[in-house]
């Protein structure tokens, strides 16, 4: 024991010529994390968008579509993705299914309460001009639910990032692999640990700016509101 802790010690808490030398996974497992990110995001956003439009028509439902993204949402990660191993393998599918669930209860939550927040005579006005539903919900109640559906969609972004790690822990890859790389190691790798975590921060950084961004870009009148 004293030999593995001095092997341990021995070892610097961190080494560039590691990370020189395993430049090209670091890129491939960043393309994972970030692949598993966007897809998990975009089904939640998708489904969400639809759970959205039939709580709003039919009242009772978003009490029930809540309570079910509510109780997936508990679900401890590790879990969930060993129930769907059985049925898909270890495969990109196993990890974006539960990825995407844990989106649901944040942005269904936000679609919901950007689109009740929409003024009732800005409504009364588009449906005088002829709008139809559908119509209604894509270039009036949407647009104007923006912030709201954004600020959902930053939240749900960091959680994602986060949990994406926990996929490699199962062999599915993402930055995670060199946390778990780092500490399964006969000597722990503080380097591998250090990447795996310090560039999944980054990533949750810089993917919570762009959203930003695109609030400012795409809802100015949100950030007047604001000021005013």
């Amino acid at each position: 024991m004293s030999e593995y802790v001095l092997a341990a010690s021995d070892r610097p808490l961190f080494e560039w010529r590691w990370v020189e030398r395993n430049a090209d996974e670091i890129v491939q497992r960043l393309g994972e994390h970030l692949a598993l990110t966007t897809a998990a995001l975009a089904i939640g956003l998708v489904v969400s968008v639809a759970l959205a439009v039939l709580s709003l028509r039919w009242r009772w439902f978003y009490a029930v579509a809540l309570g079910t993204a509510g109780a997936l949402y508990v679900i401890p990660s590790l879990g969930a993705f060993a129930l769907l191993v059985p049925f898909f393998g270890l495969s990109f599918t196993t990890a974006v299914i539960p990825l995407a669930t844990y989106t649901l209860l944040i942005l269904l939550r936000n679609i919901v309460t950007g689109i009740q927040q929409v003024p009732a005579e800005v409504r009364e006005a588009a449906i005088g001009m002829g709008f139809t539903r559908l119509r209604l919900l894509l270039q009036v109640e949407l647009p104007l639910a923006l912030p709201v559906v954004i600020a959902g969609l930053r939240v749900a972004a960091v959680t994602t990032i986060g949990l994406v790690t926990v996929t490699a822990m199962l062999g599915m890859g993402g930055l995670g692999f060199f946390i778990r790389q780092g500490i399964q190691t006969t000597t722990p790798n503080p380097t591998a640990i250090i990447v795996g975590i310090g560039l999944s921060i980054v990533l949750a950084v810089l993917v919570d700016a762009l959203l930003w961004l695109s609030e400012r870009a795409l809802a100015p009148w949100a950030r007047k509101a604001g000021r005013a």
